[in-house]
């Protein structure tokens, strides 16, 4: 037995002294915490010397109290011990009122202010801001170039910089470069990048009338990103883009002359006649050409799209236009949701029976099932009978005779790859 006792003692040893280091390096972990985060390390050292002399204080009363118990002298310990406990409370609060007040305060506190929520680093701009407004044009962009060398890839410093190198100094090449090395680093997001390429070639138009250099810029949109919608978004303005005469026009605009016009109109019999609106068939021929060339203009064919069913009465190419705009991939649902409503509308007006428009008003909600837009087409779709009705109700208008096979006449408009 005598070494199975010996055994179990020093195990007993052994855990007690485990489980005092272990509640020493708790301790000593949490001191260095709490001294790592306070503002004033010094003060917190010193009362952390106070707050040992009161333990001692305590253990010093512990003693006491056992000794007066053991020689049975319970009323003078009690009244001396209780005293002497209230007197080291109060110097305990006297040495740590602050922290104990600002412990019950700071969760209040934190709801306004964030608490000690440590903020992320970020470059801040408001002395360049400030800079260029005085026009110290100069003087920002090295206050952009001090925040730049602590954060290298910052959008908004970058971009700021373009923007005064190409509307302030005149410098474009110098805001070509940059916006050239801001979209040659990694991890940028895609709508940063469109943006920084978009804001290029406007200033290439605004500043240097160059249509070519804008077109250039927008085409990297569609190198640098292509299926999306930002690259949609840039075919579409290179399609726009105006010609170079157009461009120098805009600064010597000719004068047009305004014929004078008719005097005492009130005492004419009938009033004058409107000027005659420009040919539909027209504006057909041109959008046709257009889309040979530039297949993802989606302006232009639903404009195309309007013509055929409006003034050809062809409402089948105008459901061909719209059905490839819809079925292009990475457009914006804001637009696809427009052009099915365009159709529908389309439909109703030319006559389509109740079966087809739904099918097309059904698709926005099979589209987008959790979009505002699917509430509004069930709407429609309620009310639909109601609208075609009124509209069978109103008197047709027999309109003339018009080639059948305008998409055919004029070159089938090339479909958006």
């Amino acid at each position: 037995m005598q070494p199975a006792v010996a055994s179990r003692s020093a195990l007993d040893i052994a855990l007690s002294i485990g489980s005092l280091l272990l509640f020493i390096a708790i301790i000593g972990w949490g001191m260095w915490f709490w001294l790592k985060k306070s503002e004033d390390p010094a003060r917190l050292i010193f009362k952390w010397v106070l707050s040992a002399f009161g333990l001692v204080g305590m253990v010093a009363v512990g003693i006491y109290i056992r000794n007066g118990i053991e020689r049975g002298l319970d009323y003078g310990v009690a009244f001396f011990g209780v005293a002497l406990l209230g007197a080291l409370g109060i110097y305990f609060t006297l040495i740590w009122r602050h922290e104990i007040a600002g412990l019950v305060a700071k969760p209040f506190g934190a709801l306004y202010d964030g608490g000690d929520a440590e903020l992320d680093p970020q470059a801040y701009y408001s002395i360049a801001q400030a800079k260029r407004k005085r026009g110290h044009y100069n003087e920002a962009i090295a206050e952009i170039r001090k925040q730049l060398e602590k954060f290298p890839t910052d959008y908004t410093g970058q971009l700021l910089m373009a923007e005064i190198q190409a509307e302030n100094l005149n410098d474009l090449p110098g805001a070509e470069l940059t916006i050239e090395r801001f979209c040659n680093q990694p991890k940028h997001a895609p709508r940063n990048i469109a943006f920084a390429l978009n804001s290029l070639a406007d200033w290439h138009l605004k500043y240097s009338l160059d249509a070519e250099a804008a077109r250039q810029d927008l085409q990297k949109i569609v190198d640098r990103l292509p299926n999306t919608e930002f690259a949609l978004l840039a075919q579409q303005r290179i399609g726009h883009l105006a010609h170079p005469e157009y461009l120098l026009s805009a600064h010597d605009r000719p004068r047009v002359h305004v014929p004078k016009g008719i005097e005492n109109l009130g005492l004419l019999q009938a009033p004058s006649p409107a000027p005659a609106s420009s040919d539909p068939a027209q504006h057909a021929q041109e959008y046709v050409r257009h889309l040979t060339e530039h297949p993802q203009d989606t302006e232009a064919r639903e404009k195309l799209a309007v013509i055929y069913a409006d003034h050809f009465q062809r409402l089948d190419l105008a459901a061909d236009q719209l059905q490839q705009l819809i079925d292009q991939p990475n457009q914006p649902s804001k637009n696809v949701v427009r052009w099915l409503n365009l159709l529908a509308d389309l439909q109703i007006r030319h006559g389509t029976g109740y079966d087809v428009v739904s099918q097309t008003l059904n698709q926005i909600i099979e589209r987008y099932p959790t979009m505002a837009a699917a509430e509004n087409a069930r709407n429609r779709l309620d009310l639909l009978k109601l609208e075609l009705k009124a509209r069978e109700s109103k008197q047709p208008v027999k309109l003339g005779t018009y080639e059948q096979n305008i998409g055919l006449k004029y070159g089938n408009p090339q479909r958006p790859a």
